[in-house]
């Protein structure tokens, strides 16, 4: 019998290197590959897309005996995640690009390419894992061992047929421990820094990328306290996210923070940080992940954002689609555009975006 083939995606990170030696030594036949997500020089020096970071991808499977291919999806990116975070952002929400990425173009793109490869897997270098729940007849998403380099929030929108092709051999794995396995096996990425930044945004500038790339116009407006009293002036809504004390130019005698943004008013509401708290949240277009579509009240911790600690509530479905999230305390700065991820143990149980909270 043949070794089974995979697939691997390649940032030229360590990660990703890291996960395509390991599945040589487990005996699959690993082919490699980098999604160029840009034409020409755009996003070089970017966050994980850039021709530097190609090169190094390049440079690592040929250090690892592999086939390697690049396979340009620089189209579909630019509609399904560049539009839509300009999209998002002109509706005054803060989005989460990688989340759209992920849902919409690189483990789609992996998949329709390893289809025509004639390849069985498709392999990544996230920390997560899966597992197949016999009982449940479902694959289950899973939190990687490394709870703080663990990635299964940003995976929450992966469909059971891609699960069911995915290997993610990092996620056993600590951040230490994938930098040593590199390490001992001589591969130069080991030491590599990790990303940081929104590949298409390198510098973190995102008003200046909504204007130069979504030709959107930053309109000035009104900053308001919660009672809707005039403090001040901003800039644009673009400029400012929820839970932002910094860089808002209104003198106080206390602590100000970005408590929502009013697009239909183009306001920016500011309060004390105990207005930031929020118990109920809403979110659309649920996904679930691990378990099939629930009708009545589960108990699950959730957070909503990337960063955050998990806390305890009650997960309630509502109609087309949408959840409402109720935590046992209050969180902070929930923010419009994000996700709530919600889980069981350590099984993601699903996610959405965020739409609103109280």
């Amino acid at each position: 019998m043949g070794k089974k083939k995979v697939l691997v995606g390649m940032s030229g990170g360590v990660d990703s290197t890291a996960a395509a030696a390991l599945l040589l030594e487990a005996g699959y036949e690993a082919v490699g590959c980098t999604l160029r997500l840009y034409p020409g020089e755009e996003g070089a020096g970017g966050g994980c897309c850039s021709l530097e970071d190609v090169e190094d991808a390049r440079s690592a499977a040929r250090r690892l005996g592999m086939d390697f291919y690049v396979f340009n999806f620089s189209l579909p990116f630019r509609r399904q995640v560049m539009d839509a975070f300009v999209d998002s952002y002109q509706a005054g929400r803060t989005p989460n690009p990688c989340i759209q990425c992920n849902r919409h173009v690189k483990f789609d793109a992996l998949l329709r390419r390893a289809d025509e490869l004639e390849i069985g897997y498709i392999a990544t270098g996230h920390y997560a894992q899966t597992a197949w729940d016999a009982e449940a007849g479902r694959w289950q998403l899973l939190r990687g061992l490394d709870r703080r380099k663990d990635q299964s929030y940003v995976l929450y929108p992966l469909t059971q047929q891609l699960l069911g092709r995915l290997l993610l051999p990092i996620g056993g794995y600590s951040k230490a421990e994938v930098r040593a396995l590199a390490e001992e096996r001589g591969l130069s990425c080991a030491h590599k820094p990790d990303s940081q930044d929104i590949c298409f945004v390198p510098d973190g500038d995102y008003p200046a990328f909504l204007q130069r790339y979504g030709g959107v116009e930053l309109v000035p407006g009104d900053f308001v306290d919660t009672q809707g009293r005039v403090l001040g002036r901003h800039r644009g809504l673009p400029c400012y996210t929820t839970g932002q004390r910094r860089g808002l130019g209104v003198s106080a005698d206390r602590p100000l923070y970005v408590v929502r943004k009013d697009p239909a008013s183009n306001t920016v509401v500011l309060g004390d940080e105990a207005e930031l708290y929020s118990r109920t949240v809403w979110a659309e277009g649920f996904h679930w992940v691990s378990l099939p579509p629930q009708e009545g009240p589960l108990a699950v911790t959730a957070k909503t954002r990337y960063s955050q600690t998990e806390a305890d509530g009650m997960l309630y479905p509502e109609a087309d689609g949408c959840v409402r999230m109720v935590f046992r305390q209050p969180q902070r700065a929930v923010t419009a555009g994000q996700s709530l991820v919600c889980y069981l143990g350590d099984a993601v149980a699903g996610g959405g975006i965020i739409c609103r909270s109280e």
